[in-house]
């Protein structure tokens, strides 16, 4: 585990409350294709602060639809400073991979830009967050997405950012052809998609559990091979 996992981990056991800070795009944002139900913020925020009982933390998030690493760099005081966080969870590329594989460096120095001035400028943890896989019929995204991935690993792991890699938690549902569960049109998570997002975000903080409320949600599982 890294230093900044414990990090994450020791204030979680610790009675101070935390300041938890998204920032994103649609999917963050859990507009529209949610169609109602929680997105994955939101039941990260029921798991911390009700089931873990931790009910001063505060769950803020600033994502938009739409929005691209410069957006959040051109937004930074007003999204993220402002709040002074503890941790900042950064979840973008799906956007971002619309501009190819030319788009693949500025999209990754962008980012490592707005890491390094939120390191200057507070001492929040980060955790990045690699896109979720998509269907091909999105030929604007779904060739270069994998590569987006990759650029979000790389700079997770120049900075020392916790990464969540939900690219690579549903891989078994794209094996299986089982994609269609998890989403709402060929890009955006549904319900489920969410619940799988969030149990990623939960299983990478070490406080997933299948008992509660939250674990009891259904996400379809691909059949065995």
């Amino acid at each position: 585990m890294s230093k900044e996992s414990d990090t994450i981990k020791a204030r979680l056991q610790s009675p101070e409350p935390i300041r938890w800070l998204f920032a994103g795009d649609s999917i963050t944002h859990g507009a529209l294709h949610t169609m109602g139900w929680r997105d994955y913020v939101e039941l990260f925020g029921e798991r911390v602060r009700w089931e873990l009982q931790r009910r001063r933390d505060c769950i803020i998030k600033t994502a938009i639809s739409g929005w691209r690493i410069t957006d959040i760099h051109d937004d930074l005081e007003w999204s993220v400073l402002q709040h002074r966080p503890h941790i900042v969870s950064i979840n973008v590329g799906m956007n971002d991979c619309a501009a190819g594989l030319d788009g693949r460096d500025a999209f990754e120095k962008k980012y490592l830009d707005v890491l390094k001035i939120i390191h200057d400028k507070t001492a929040a943890v980060i955790l990045l967050h690699t896109p979720n896989r998509i269907l091909p019929a999105d030929t604007e995204r779904a060739p270069f997405l994998p590569d987006y991935a990759c650029a979000v690993r790389e700079v997770a792991a120049k900075t020392n950012a916790v990464i969540v890699d939900h690219f690579n938690a549903w891989e078994s549902f794209e094996k299986n052809a089982w994609m269609p569960y998890l989403l709402s049109d060929a890009i955006h998570p549904n319900e489920c998609g969410h619940r799988l997002m969030n149990k990623t975000l939960l299983q990478t903080l070490d406080t997933w559990d299948e008992k509660t409320l939250t674990g009891k949600l259904l996400i379809p599982s691909p059949p065995e091979p």
